[in-house]
This record gives structure tokens, sequence and C-alpha cells, in this order.
């Protein structure tokens, strides 16, 4: 392999972001690069960088200032992803230190950069996985217009892949050695709704996933979307885990997100859900502080939190992003009382987190390898939720029985019930 030019990537930001790292990979190794173990090491230095909030840009920054540093000498540094994206030739024009700026669909490479997309991210071919599970977009863009988020301005609209090319990422995937698929997009549910009314939807999308992969996963539900079709549909994967984006559970401050739903109706849906899978999982994410948001708001959030009993959530300060319904907004909510709201509500959510690990102590369940000494059930997503602390022995990428000895914090450890191999 000498000789050869090597690569390495940074990613930033959620995991539709790594499944477009994972797509780079694949055409770097096909234009016969190779990848570097570290950024000093390599001929080319790309950062996948993301911008749905302000901390998020600043840490994709410093990022790229750090690597700039890093890098050895007469090595390029491209700057890609959704920062690259939104910002485009303002952002090379404040990043003298990288090489290139290269929006979505531009193939990030050694030399010139053409101007215009030549390919779709979408659809390219990927490397197999790295670990027993997997990301697969299905979509990119949304057609949502929720007054938060600026993701449509850079990101476009709703665009599905075909579902014989998901499912064929899917087999290859598998063939690699994947056991557990997750299936994400800026909309999950939405999917195929842009390629006309019939059956192209994701209900069977997932049927078919599920068919090809022991355990399947979606990330990120619309509450409004998660209809009784698509509920059964999940179940039915044997993986019952529900990421619903609630962001808020006031009415009125709903209503002015441009959204749907209110506590009352999350907590039915969630209640429903429960009633035919007791043990199914939950997780939320919710922003602080938009604009408008009163203390009685935020005290209808904290007694949401404890009805709803959710396994995870997530807290994040709102952005003003430029361009979108709530920039011009009234009713700013001072920095220093967004900080105690968040402080407040993760305290709360951190003792449910840790009770329901503790109720889970004594129980029998499925776990997934991966990494020695690392499990997950179907209660803990890769990456962002606890993990189940298993003994090393037992073997990566295999399912195995196991039970629930303790619980610490987010995490439960587990022994087996039967021995691997035995």
């Amino acid at each position: 392999m000498s000789g050869r030019r090597t690569f390495f990537i940074e990613t930033l930001g959620c995991p539709k972001n790594q499944v477009d790292s994972d797509k780079l990979v694949g055409t770097l190794l096909a234009d016969g690069m190779a990848p570097a173990p570290s950024p000093e090491a390599a001929d080319l230095v790309v950062v996948n960088t993301c911008a749905f909030i302000e901390e998020a840009r600043q840490e994709s920054v410093d990022t790229v200032l750090a690597l700039a540093d890093r890098k050895a000498a007469g090595a390029e540094l491209v700057v890609t992803g959704c920062l690259a994206e939104r910002y485009g030739v303002d952002l090379a024009e404040a990043l003298p230190e990288a090489d290139s700026v290269a929006g979505f669909g531009v193939p990030v490479t050694l030399g010139a950069k053409p101007a215009v997309p030549s390919f779709d991210l979408l659809n390219l071919p990927r490397p197999a996985a790295s670990a027993p599970w997997a990301y697969v977009k299905v979509a990119e863009g949304c057609d949502k217009a929720c007054g938060f988020c600026a993701i449509p301005t850079f990101r476009g609209p709703q665009r599905s892949r075909a579902r014989d090319q998901v499912l064929e990422e899917v087999d290859r995937l598998v063939a690699g050695g994947a056991r557990e698929v997750v299936l994400v997009a800026q909309d999950l549910a939405s999917y195929g709704r842009d390629q006309g009314s019939g059956t192209k939807d994701l209900v069977p999308l997932v049927a078919a996933v599920a068919a090809r992969v022991p355990w399947t996963r979606l990330l990120y539900l619309y509450p409004s979307d998660l209809t009784p079709r698509l509920v059964e549909a999940v179940l039915a994967t044997g993986v019952p885990y529900f990421d619903l984006s609630l962001q808020h559970v006031s009415a009125p401050l709903v209503r002015r997100m441009r959204r749907w739903g209110d506590g009352d109706r999350f907590l039915e849906r969630i209640d429903g859900i429960r009633g035919q899978a007791p043990g199914a999982a939950f997780r939320s994410s919710f922003i602080v502080g938009y604009p408008g948001e009163t203390e009685a708001d935020h005290d209808l959030l904290l007694e949401f939190l404890e009805a709803a009993q959710l396994d995870w959530c997530g807290f994040f300060a709102y952005s003003r992003e430029e361009g979108t319904f709530a920039a011009d907004l009234d009713g700013s909510v001072p920095r220093s009382l967004v900080d105690d709201r968040l402080a407040e509500l993760r305290e709360r959510q951190d003792a449910i987190t840790a009770a329901r690990r503790d109720d889970l102590v004594g129980a029998e369940v499925d776990v997934l390898v991966d990494a020695p000494g690392e499990a997950r059930s179907h209660r803990e997503a890769p990456e962002i939720d606890g993990i189940v602390v298993v003994p090393r022995h037992l073997e990566v990428g295999e399912f195995h029985r196991v039970r629930i000895t303790g619980a610490e914090g987010p995490d439960t450890h587990a022994e087996p019930l039967v021995m691997a191999g035995r």
C-alpha cells in the first residue's frame, strides 16, 4: 500500500452525517486511496460539518482550525457537509485554512473540485459496516416548515430513495456482517411521499428491511405521522423503539413552532403503544427557550416528563437561525433563564432514566454485542443511548440472552444466561 494516497475523515453532527461520511469513504477507496490512522498521516483531510444550531457551527469551525494545525505539510483540507452547503463561498472566505469547501454532491478528492454537483450522496456505494450495526439514509431533505429549523433551506425538499436501492444497500451491509440496520432521514415517516401515491411509503420498506436483518430500528419520527399502521410495523420488527420528535408540549408554543400536537396528545400515543408493547422504549428531544416560552410552558414540560417516563431525552437551547420563521419572533428568553431551565429538565430526566434502568434489574433481555464488553438491547440505539455492560468474552456481532444484574445511571450490567459458544 506504499505509494497510495491517504485520507482521514472527521465527522460531526447526527447519524445522517455519518452515512454521508461512509459513502465518501466508499468513493475515496474506489478512487484508489487508503484510510490514514490520523490526520497527520493523511494526504487528504475531510471535515464533514454540522450546521443545525450555533453550538454545532462553532464546533465545526473549531474542528477545521484544529485539523488545519495538525495536518501534514502539503496535505489538503476539505470542508464538506451542512456548514459547507449552507454558507458556501462565505465559508470559504472565512476559512482560508481550508483548501476547498465542497457542498453536498461535490466529489471530495485531491486537486481541483468541480463547481457543480456530479453525484448524489444518497446512492453512492459504501464500505462494509465497521460495527455490527449500520445507519441507512432513506431520504434527503425535508418538506416540513418547523419554525426553528433551517435544514430545508440547505438540504432542500424531501427526496426519497427508490426502495430497491435502499434494499440493495441493506443487503450489502448484511452480507458484510451488519446485524442491525438503523433507518434515518430528516423526516423518516414521510419516506416515499415525494414519489407519488400508492404503496410508496415507509411501512412496506420497514417490513422489507426487517425481513433481511435481525434488528431494524427507526430514528426521528414526527408524532403526527405515528399512525396505527406505522406503530404495528415498528412492533413487528421486534425492536419496539420509538424516537419521537416532540420539541415541546405546550399547545400554544408548539403551534408557534409550526408543529402539531401537545402533551396530552403525545401521552395518548405513548400510552397506546405501551398498551400494545409494555417494554417499548421511547426517546425524544425538546427545545428550551423558543421565543415566547413562559414559565408555565416550562412547568408543563416538567410535568410531561414525569407523566411520560421516557427512557431517553435530549434538551437543546433554542438557536436563532437566519431565514426561519422564528428568527423574527418576539418573546426572546434570556440565555441565563434558558440555562436554568435546561439544568432543571436534565436533572429531572436523568433521574427518570436512572430509575427506568433500575427497574430492569432481574429482567432477561436479548442483546447485540457491539464491542468487547459493550452490548445493547432494543432499548438502546447505537451511539446516543446507554449501553449494557457484559462480560468481555461474549462474541462481538452476536446476539446473547442475558439477565440484567445492576444499573448505573444510563447503563446496565448483565450476565449471560447461556455461555457463548457452549
